[in-house]
């Protein structure tokens, strides 16, 4: 990292340093390719020290810069409020990983950041742009992270996707919700987020999960399948509906939240047929899904209540969650059903109410 102890330079007399810096970087590298192309991450940052410190001469930052260790973000900081990332790659393309979203390394007081980027392959080339202005996109690796693209053109930057600023979304206490957000409105069909959920930490609704693994459904313990069964009975009201999708969510919501595939859901909640039933001394036929349905209500019931508002919306796709949740989710699970189940559906209502 490379600090300057500048007290008030301006942003102008910064922009001009990072310019000059890269030009005589990009100068370096056409005489002595060689020598980049051995080159890594870390040892760039002393490149680009040397850089700056030539480019330094006669301006406010000359005899300022030092590098200081440690991993903080960005990789220099000068006159206190200015900064520059240092990124390279080994590959043709101007595109890397940047820093994570949330930015808790950042140092505190730096407003403005550049992004000096090193393509070490043949032929070495570099470039500088401000930060927020080569953002593409958010990926995942352990931890949601801005995607650099140095070739992007303006109006194409995540914050020009999103409708936001750059600084406005990195000040936000929470900036992590907002992308989510933006990324679920864009959702199509059978598409789901798998690396971030916005469920109540202290919601008891999530079943032992692991997500560095990929399990089959037919390997899990009896009882985890079980606790899922309640869930799809409870966020998934679609499951007892008549179209051929209607297992499409519950399967993308196991493998994005517990990394589970299964390759017929259908088989877990249809398998048997028809059965006959008798509620409140109504006797009918019935499909097998509606049968285990009324036999696991009191557990499907409790999931509900527990569940968090903001977990109930995205899985009933709905925009607020009423006062009454069960009634909610029996009207959900009646205007899915087959009209020949309805009147037995319409009875979950009642005997809920008895229950209370």
């Amino acid at each position: 990292m490379i600090i300057s102890h500048n007290n008030k330079p301006t942003l102008s007399e910064f922009s001009s340093l990072v310019d000059k810096a890269t030009m005589c970087l990009n100068k370096d590298a056409q005489c002595n390719m060689g020598y980049f192309l051995t080159r890594n991450a870390q040892k760039l940052e002393d490149d680009v020290l040397n850089a700056l410190n030539v480019s330094a001469k006669g301006t406010v930052f000359e005899d300022s810069i030092v590098k200081v260790s440690g991993q903080r973000f960005p990789d220099i900081v000068a006159g206190k409020y200015f900064g520059v990332e240092v990124k390279s790659s080994k590959d043709v393309n101007w595109i890397t990983l940047g820093g994570s979203i949330n930015e808790s390394t950042r140092i505190e007081d730096v407003e403005r950041i550049f992004l000096t980027f090193g393509k070490l392959v043949a032929p070495v080339e570099f470039k500088s742009r401000p930060y927020e202005e080569c953002l593409s996109e958010v990926v995942v690796t352990h931890y949601p992270r801005y995607k650099i693209d140095m070739s992007l053109k303006n109006g194409e930057t995540i914050f020009d996707k999103m409708n936001i600023s750059y600084d406005e979304l990195r000040k936000k206490e929470n900036p992590i919700s907002d992308v989510i957000r933006y990324y679920k409105q864009n959702l199509k069909k059978g598409e789901r987020l798998w690396w971030m959920d916005d469920h109540d930490e202290q919601s008891s609704e999530r079943v032992d999960t692991s997500s560095a693994k990929v399990r089959l459904w037919k390997t899990l313990e009896q009882n985890e399948k079980q606790k899922l069964i309640v869930c799809g009975y409870a966020f998934f009201p679609e499951i007892l509906g008549s179209n051929q999708d209607k297992y499409d969510n519950l399967s993308l919501w196991l493998v994005s939240k517990y990394g589970i595939v299964s390759t017929s859901m259908r088989d877990t909640f249809s398998a048997g047929g028809k059965v006959y039933m008798t509620v409140n001394g109504i006797s009918q036929l019935v499909s097998r899904s509606v049968y285990n349905l009324f036999d696991n209500f009191q557990q499907i019931k409790e999931q509900i209540l527990i569940a968090s508002n903001e977990t109930l919306k995205d899985v009933w796709n709905v925009s607020q969650i009423k006062s009454d949740r069960i009634k909610q989710w029996v009207e959900l699970l009646i205007q899915r059903a087959p009209q020949c189940e309805r009147i037995f559906l319409k009875l979950l209502d009642e005997r809920c109410k008895i229950e209370l």
